[in-house]
């Protein structure tokens, strides 16, 4: 769309009666706005750092879908997907539309999904110009291509909700309306809410197409050959994915369709808090970068040098960048169907193995449990390792019943023969206090092991716990590292830990089994 049709245009069909519109800026256009508005600053290596303020995460227990016919029989209702009803959302969606009536805002319309045939047509209105360079940054941007918005978001962190007038639970809000194509987002500053809501939408359109929606990192070897890492955040899925000697394709959202593996976005969203430039190379120099947006990165008011270990604003300190600024990325954002497919959990327990091949049915099992643990100290009275289980380590933005991306995970690893990885990047040689977290280099062996096949022919042993199988060599890792059991002074301890753990597996899993064959009940941990 040119610059000068833009200029006439108002945003009439969002229902928003203002002329003061910035439409599809570009990156050095909208650091200026940010500059002049004091919505950031900048850093002295180059990128733009903002502050989220009172809110530096997601907000789930803010999140709604309304219930409306075309897509009730659909979305599975419950405590991720809360049930908003169309005349609360009609009243929210009026309030906020005159929020802005005369002010100015951002648009950006770019594409979710990198495969052109099933690419979703976004327009993201932003009443910060430093959200208008997020989103810039996270979607695919295609100026030669037409562009209808078959969705629209609406982002005010300004405008407050009201739970009595609006259905929520705070002044926080993150409504999507499936039929209407509209997603509104008010009351918080924290710019991945617009990331994820789009990424909820993927999750309820794509498998309704018969494309498997994951919240995946992928990449490729120079070969042609595909990996898939699952996991929660802090488990490594960006750290892991962006390896030197692979090139990557995405590091978080993907779609597995008949044509292969393609990402939905053309940017990452990869955290800081304590990154270095020896261990995560590439994702540091991203930090350094004009372009990149820096979320709730402590920078020195005189110097503008960043401290990447300062976590006084939050843990959760975040980089949104192209994903061009990746020297070894996939330009196009596609695929082939996967060979590998990883599962990533960062035990604290201390007490899962380090690398473990799983059959069709343990990918059923692991995928279903996405279990994680959450350490002491990170939550308010986590005073000792907590296990964390998130369906299909994404269940906060799974709009359809967990067991249908499930199947499809299944189906698609029947066809293609992919092999299946379960990696602990957390705790061995004891719990988080007492053990010491899996050296990434040994992670990275392993990994690199399992991708190049040279884990195909080595002797496995099944551990008699968790009911995997783990290898008993690896090149590049220590034998005593790969059996976890070894690796504690007590073995005492460690059993009666790692008993401990399988139980929270059997009383999580008990959710599913009504709906999955008794092979995949079987196997899993041994309680």
């Amino acid at each position: 769309m040119s610059t000068e049709v833009e200029r006439g245009r108002g945003l009439d069909a969002e229902g928003i009666r203002t002329d003061r519109v910035r439409w599809n800026l570009a990156t050095a256009a909208l650091y200026e706005e940010a500059i002049r508005r004091q919505e950031g600053v900048i850093a002295a290596t180059g990128p733009l750092v903002c502050r989220t303020g009172l809110h530096t995460g997601r907000s789930p227990n803010d999140k709604f879908v309304v219930r409306e016919p075309s897509s009730e029989a659909n979305v599975a209702w419950g405590t991720v997907n809360r049930p908003m009803d169309t005349s609360r959302f009609d009243a929210l969606h009026r309030d906020l539309l005159s929020s802005l009536e005369g002010r100015e805002v951002f648009v950006q319309d770019v594409f979710a999904g990198a495969d052109p045939k099933y690419r979703l047509a976004v327009r993201v209105i932003t009443e910060l110009a430093w959200h208008s360079l997020f989103v810039r940054n996270l979607f695919i941007g295609d100026p030669q291509a037409s562009h209808v918005p078959q969705f629209t978001v609406i982002d005010s962190p300004s405008f407050k909700a009201d739970p009595k007038r609006h259905g929520t639970n705070s002044d926080v809000v993150v409504a999507i309306h499936f039929d209407r194509k509209l997603v509104l987002i008010g009351g918080t500053s924290y710019a991945g809410e617009m990331k994820k809501s789009i990424f909820s939408v993927l999750n309820y359109m794509l498998p309704l197409r018969n494309v498997l929606s994951m919240h995946c990192s992928a990449n490729t070897g120079h070969d042609g050959d595909v990996a898939l890492f699952f996991g929660l955040s802090g488990t490594g899925k960006t750290t892991l994915s962006s390896d030197p000697d692979r090139m990557l394709i995405g590091d978080d959202e993907h779609g597995w369709s008949d044509r292969g593996v393609f990402n939905f976005e053309g940017g990452c969203y990869a955290k800081t808090i304590r990154l270095s430039a020896e261990a995560e190379p590439q994702i540091f120099e991203t930090t350094r970068r004009f372009g990149t947006v820096l979320e709730n990165v402590v920078v020195d008011p005189e110097s503008r040098l960043l401290d990447l270990d300062d976590d006084r604003l939050t843990e959760n300190t975040r980089a949104a960048y192209p994903i061009a600024f990746i020297d070894n990325a996939v330009r196009s954002g596609l695929g082939a169907h996967p060979a590998n497919i990883v599962m990533l959990t960062a035990d604290a327990f201390g007490v899962m193995p380090p690398m473990s091949r799983l059959s069709p049915e343990g990918a059923m099992y692991h995928f279903l449990s996405g279990y994680t643990a959450k350490v002491a100290g990170t939550e308010k009275g986590v005073t000792e390792p907590k296990a964390t289980f998130s369906t299909c380590f994404g269940a906060p933005f799974l709009p359809l019943a967990p067991s249908r991306y499930a199947t499809m995970l299944g189906e698609r690893i029947a066809q293609h023969h992919s092999r299946v990885w379960l990696v602990n990047t957390g705790w061995t040689g004891g719990p988080y206090g007492t053990g010491k977290r899996m050296q990434i280099a040994y992670t990275r062996a392993m990994i690199r092991a399992a991708l190049s096949g040279a884990l195909d022919d080595v002797r496995y042993e099944r551990d008699s716990v968790f009911n995997v199988d783990i290898p008993t060599s690896c090149p590049d890792v220590p034998a005593g590292v790969l059996r976890p059991r070894d690796t504690w002074t007590d073995g005492a301890a460690y059993d009666a830990q790692a008993a401990k753990l399988a139980r929270m597996f059997a009383d999580n899993f008990k959710a599913f089994e009504g709906g999955v064959s008794a092979e995949v009940i079987a196997a899993g941990p041994r309680a």
